[in-house]
This record gives C-alpha cells, structure tokens and sequence, in this order.
C-alpha cells in the first residue's frame, strides 16, 4: 500500500467498485505484475486488439523477450515475426525502438514524462504505466472511463474527446481511485453491463 493509499479515506464510489471488482475481476497476466516493461507490452498489444487475441500474443511476445534487453538486442525481423497476426504493425516497430531507447538511458524510466517520451507511447499509456507499475496518481482516462464516470455524475458527455478529457480527468484522483479501481472502471464497462441500451443494472447501483 502506498502513502497515498494509506493517507486517503476511500471515496463510497470507490469501495462500491472494488467490491465490485473482487467479485468480478478477470485474472490475467499483466495485472499480477508491477513490472513496468510487462505493463507496457501488455497496453501496447491492446490498444486495437481484444483481450481474447491479444492474450496468447501477450504470452508469445513475454517469452521471447521477458526483458526489455532481450526485445532492444532483437533484430527487427524478429520482433515482426512475433507481431505476425496482430495488425498495426507500427505499434512492433516502436515497441523495438522504445526498447532500444530504454536500454540506452539505463532502465525504464519512472516518472510520467520519462514514460511519455518513448517512441509510440502516448498520453494514455504513459498513465496506464506509471498508475499500474508505480502507483503514481496519473489518471488513466480513456472512452470507457469517461461513460463510467459521466454515468456517476449523471451527465452527457461533452461533444468532442477532448472536452470531454478536460472535464474528467481530475475525477480519478478526486475519486481516490488507486490503479485497482482505475482497473475496475475499464472492466465494468467493457462488460457492457452500462450502455444506451439498458437500464442501470444493480451493479451499475454503485455510479
């Protein structure tokens, strides 16, 4: 448990959705680890790809490069065998240069502009590694955290994205929510159990 967490009283919403969670929460590889290269490989293979393909790629990808020295001493037509099948192949080619760029400054860095700045990562996945590795309060906000956290406010989301980050982003810390429940929101509406389609369900009580 961090500073954070332990100086924090837990906003209702949060202890509603990790209890959630803990009923519901799929157990998959890269939420067991802190390991910051997993974490990276794991948002990187996700970002247009289910988790139903992207799973057995994850595992693939892990045990021919478990380090982030064994993918930057890769050659690069290793890494696209690897990557055969998952489309996008720009995502590969910046994983191997990102590497590379990690290997060279002496380690993965630790802080969320040093994640920002590799090659391929944007504003999202920087906060998804330095929440889920480091436990830093970088809110990881994507579309499926804005319908989450509209519904908890009872409001329509702003008409473009980026109307929409400005007046959300700051929820997440406001909310307390540690990088679990960051989690949690991404798999609540994932599972489509909130959508224009349907009425609030009872798990859906706690937004």
């Amino acid at each position: 448990m961090t500073e954070h967490e332990k100086t924090t009283s837990p906003h209702p919403f949060s202890q509603r959705l990790l209890a959630w969670y803990d009923e519901f929460g799929r157990e998959l590889p890269w939420r067991s680890t802190r390991d910051p290269y997993r974490i990276w490989i794991s948002e990187i293979i996700l970002q247009q790809t289910r988790v139903a393909q992207g799973y057995d790629y994850y595992l693939r990808f892990i045990h021919r490069f478990p380090t982030v020295e064994t993918l930057a001493a890769a050659p690069q037509d290793e890494v696209m065998r690897q990557w055969e099948g998952l489309g996008y192949y720009s995502r590969a080619r910046n994983l191997h240069a990102a590497a590379q760029q990690i290997v060279e400054q002496g380690g993965f860095p630790t802080d969320y502009e040093g994640v920002r700045n590799l090659k391929g990562v944007g504003d999202y996945t920087a906060a998804a590694i330095c929440s889920f590795a480091y436990d830093l309060p970088t809110a990881v906000v994507d579309g499926n955290v804005y319908r989450v956290l509209s519904r908890f406010l009872a409001s329509t989301l702003p008409s473009t994205a980026q109307q929409a980050k400005r007046l959300l982003q700051p929820l997440p810390r406001n909310l307390s929510l540690p990088n679990e429940l960051q989690t949690t929101i991404k798999r609540l509406w994932t599972l489509e159990l909130c959508n224009a389609h349907h009425e609030l369900h009872n798990v859906c009580s706690a937004l």
